[in-house]
């Protein structure tokens, strides 16, 4: 299952953060998880939100520079080595991993990871093949 994630794009100056992330809580949507990475001059703060179609459109009309970007999110073991099998899947294949970064819930000894990948699609069968929880968007709302 692919998720929608929002990727904004900000000047890395102080305080560009705050104002979509003020937005999305006065409008009442939920930033699930995210990743800020940064350059010199720019920054790109990556979301799973509540509502990415509202959240889209929210922040296009504040100003804010928007892509949507497929992801895959999985369940893995929270143990030394659980990261380590997961990307042992993809020893040898053409696959490749864009970016990663974890989710902030855990749930019963899983922790949840975040994965942008250049053919999700074939992506998500090695995973299913390997016997990895890829998560849909209902099972990120229960959490």
């Amino acid at each position: 299952m692919k998720i929608q994630q929002l990727s904004l794009f900000s000047e890395n100056k102080p305080g560009h953060l705050i104002a979509p992330c003020r937005l999305l809580a006065r409008e009442g949507i939920d930033m699930q998880a995210l990743s800020l990475a940064d350059s010199q001059r720019y920054g790109i703060l990556r979301i799973i939100v509540s509502d990415w179609e509202r959240a889209k459109n929210l922040l296009e009309a504040g100003g804010f520079v928007v892509k949507v970007t497929e992801v895959v999110a999985i369940e893995v073991p929270d143990h030394p080595g659980g990261l380590s099998a997961v990307l042992d899947l993809f020893e040898g294949s053409n696959t490749n991993i864009e970016y990663m970064y974890a989710f902030p819930i855990m749930r019963g000894g899983q922790a949840v990871l975040i994965f942008r990948f250049d053919h999700p699609d074939d992506a998500i069968d090695t995973l299913r093949r390997g016997g990895i929880s890829v998560l849909d968007r209902a099972a990120l709302d229960s959490r």
